[in-house]
């Protein structure tokens, strides 16, 4: 079992294809993912994109999108452990827990900055542009 398992899911109101490109951008990776080399190992199209992933963490990471009504929820999965000074360390529960939450909030910054930049002048409980 990896040190971080980590789910989310957040819906965006855009098109699907439009996420799958923000998604498959390497510029994209790199800001969202600084600390990390990640390499395709499954490009899913318009459902996302499979990594492998080394640096910080080191692992497999997906972002999944999956169409729902007049956007797309997209799902984040990262199934890691510490990479760098840490690789191999057996971790307290606590360190775990630490670098879980780190991930997931720094996912959440990302996927929200994205939200608000894919939905931009959108009125609040209108349809997707």
């Amino acid at each position: 079992m990896h040190s971080v398992d980590l789910v989310d899911d957040t819906f965006i109101a855009a098109q699907p294809q439009a996420l799958a490109d923000v998604v498959a951008d390497p510029k994209r990776w790199r800001r969202w993912w600084p600390a990390r080399q990640l390499e395709v190992f499954m490009d899913r199209g318009v459902k996302g994109q499979r990594w492998s992933i080394a640096g910080d963490l080191v692992g497999s990471s997906e972002v999944w999108i999956e169409a729902y009504r007049d956007g797309a929820i997209l799902h984040y999965y990262v199934r890691a452990d510490p990479g760098g000074a840490d690789r191999g360390e057996r971790l307290s529960s606590r360190r775990a827990d630490r670098i879980r939450r780190a991930e997931a909030q720094q996912w959440k910054r990302n996927v929200w900055q994205l939200k608000r930049e894919m939905e931009a002048g959108r009125a609040p409980g209108s349809p997707a542009a």
